[in-house]
């Protein structure tokens, strides 16, 4: 039987700490940044965790066990 393959997508996005939790970049820091505030801004440079309910589906996806 072939190897499984991860979801592509889901490993340019996710990736799984050493922990085990999965970390996420987070969204809206591509463009129009300068209606936010600094510490917005600085806030979004920081990643963040896949929340607990999303997380099994990010794990199945990365073929992590």
């Amino acid at each position: 039987m072939p190897k499984m393959k991860s979801n592509k997508s889901a490993r340019k996005r996710y990736r799984v700490t050493k922990s085990g939790r999965v970390r996420r970049s987070r969204a809206g820091k591509s463009h129009l940044m300068s209606s936010f505030r600094g510490k917005r801004v600085r806030q979004l440079r920081r990643p963040a965790f896949v929340s607990k309910s999303e997380e099994k589906t990010a794990r199945r996806m990365l073929l992590v066990d």
